[in-house]
């Protein structure tokens, strides 16, 4: 009987039609402007939004087709329709004032303009469609990113439109040798990631490799950088980041004039920055926009952070689980007071404290932002206070668990920060085990496979493994600029001189 339900389930999963992909075969455009027409109006299943208006240019019957919510009408009107009804023009390049107009022989093509925003004229007897680019242009305007803000330097950050954004970037590196390249992973939406990189800087082997991930990957929708990070990603068992995803061009143009690549996409404000190193995710704009001390202790907070974020819950409960000898004996009276009514051991406090945490920080994410900061103040305050007078949590976990998430919040990027709160639960088990010799074992796990873990064919974590002291001038800490003239090695750059002389 099960074997026949197999069969059934088989069966039916073979006869049901294959998923359609929103893909145009390529076929010739006709002399037949009927024909043209009507495939054109088939192919985008003669949707409501189509528009198509017959005019004549040259004494030839044409057909102007829009899709009406992508093209600005006073546009279409006065640099299209009218031309064509007055210019004496014999050429349609001189007849019509567009900034871009585009001659395509293939319908594949013709539609994938069309509903990019372009405007397709058919003109009878000619076996061609001319595209007018003719899209609005409106969207979000450029402000500082919510996610990334500073204190000094540009306060500007990416916007959806991909174009902008490579502006932004061309701004700032205003360098013939910045390469920007198209590329499709969907079929949906060709052309729709951009490549950027720069020649005789960026390792060619880096940009070869790259590229030949992105045309292996065909997804059905691909609407943000990030969701190209689980074809792309070296090393997908680890916990630890290997890209950064930035909505700062200030960021995006420093990484690559450093030797890396960068990946920006239509609809989205992110950019997914490739290859990089354990150390950069702790580096911040603010670092090189202060003097190199203050750039330089604001870093080593960030490591110290780091520690507290993976290690504190687990040193805390070894503490009160074997090693009580290593605290001073008032503060040993202290935490003993407060766990006598805990009916819990301090793993399962920790834990409960950590989901209680995880959930605020979700809840103040989804809601709208009038209430996010209340919930986020008087949810933990109030559930703070009741877990403690409930006896469930001791006052000293909530502190630990509280100073843990602050620390993970210090980190400039939100990546690492989630990984580390991540890699805190198996410090936390192995403490609950072993106590501080568990969190030795996992210190010198994760130490051993920080070393181990390429990305791109870079060390991951460069300049400690392989040990480079010279480049730990900009990893640990920062030392003055006119220190570093030359380029980090980590994203295998061609040149290496970091200034002229």
């Amino acid at each position: 009987m099960w074997d026949m339900l197999l069969k059934k389930k088989k069966k039916r999963v073979q006869s049901s039609p294959e998923y359609f992909s929103g893909s145009i075969p390529s076929s010739p455009i006709t002399t037949d402007i009927i024909f043209n027409r009507d495939f054109i109006l088939d192919a985008v299943c003669r949707s409501d939004d189509v528009r198509t208006r017959d005019t004549i240019w040259n004494q030839k019957k044409a057909v102007l087709i829009y899709v009406d919510n992508l093209v600005e009408k006073k546009m279409l009107q006065d640099k299209v329709l009218e031309p064509l009804q007055t210019s004496q023009a014999t050429s349609l390049p001189e007849a019509v004032p567009v900034a871009e107009l585009v001659r395509v022989t293939d319908f594949k093509d013709a539609v994938t303009k069309l509903i990019r925003g372009y405007a397709l004229l058919l003109i009878d007897q000619e076996a061609a469609i001319y595209c007018s680019n003719v899209s609005k242009t409106k969207g979000r305007t450029i402000e500082e990113p919510g996610n990334e803000q500073i204190i000094r330097g540009s306060h500007e950050g990416f916007v959806e439109n991909v174009d902008l954004n490579l502006y932004l970037v061309r701004l700032r590196i205003q360098n013939p040798n910045l390469v920007v390249k198209y590329h499709s992973v969907s079929e949906t939406a060709p052309r729709n990631v951009s490549l950027l990189y720069i020649n005789g800087l960026t390792n060619p082997k880096i940009v070869q490799l790259v590229e030949q991930k992105l045309k292996t990957i065909r997804v059905d929708f691909a609407a943000a950088p990030g969701t190209l990070q689980d074809y792309l990603d070296e090393n997908p068992a680890s916990l630890f980041p290997q890209f950064i995803l930035t909505e700062r061009p200030d960021r995006v143009a420093a990484h690559l004039m450093e030797g890396r690549v960068a990946l920006l996409m239509q609809g989205s404000a992110s950019a997914l920055i490739l290859p990089v190193t354990f150390f950069t995710f702790f580096q911040s704009p603010d670092d090189y926009n202060s003097r190199w001390m203050q750039g330089s202790f604001f870093r080593i907070l960030r490591f110290i952070s780091f520690w507290l974020a993976t290690t504190l819950p687990a040193f805390y409960i070894s503490v009160v689980s074997y090693q009580y000898e290593i605290i001073p004996i008032d503060l040993t009276y202290i935490i003993k007071s407060s766990l006598e009514n805990i009916p819990f051991p301090p793993i399962i406090e920790a834990l409960f404290m950590v989901v209680v945490l995880e959930l605020l920080k979700e809840a103040a994410i989804r809601l709208p932002k009038s209430i996010a900061q209340t919930i986020g103040i008087v949810g933990g305050l109030v559930i703070g206070t009741a877990v403690v007078q409930a006896s469930f949590v001791s006052n000293a976990m909530i502190i630990v668990i509280a100073l843990t998430a602050i620390s993970s919040f210090c980190v400039p990027m939100a990546e690492m920060g989630s990984s580390l709160r991540l890699i805190s639960f198996p410090m936390m088990l192995g403490a609950t085990l072993f106590g501080f010799l568990g969190i030795a074992f996992c210190f010198i796990i994760l130490i051993m496979h920080l070393c181990k873990m390429q990305n791109y064919g870079s060390p991951y974590f460069y300049p400690l493994a392989p040990l480079r002291i010279a480049r730990l001038k900009d990893a640990l800490v920062r030392f003055p600029q006119w220190t570093m003239k030359k380029r980090s090695n980590d994203a295998l750059p061609q040149e290496r001189l970091n200034e002229r002389e």
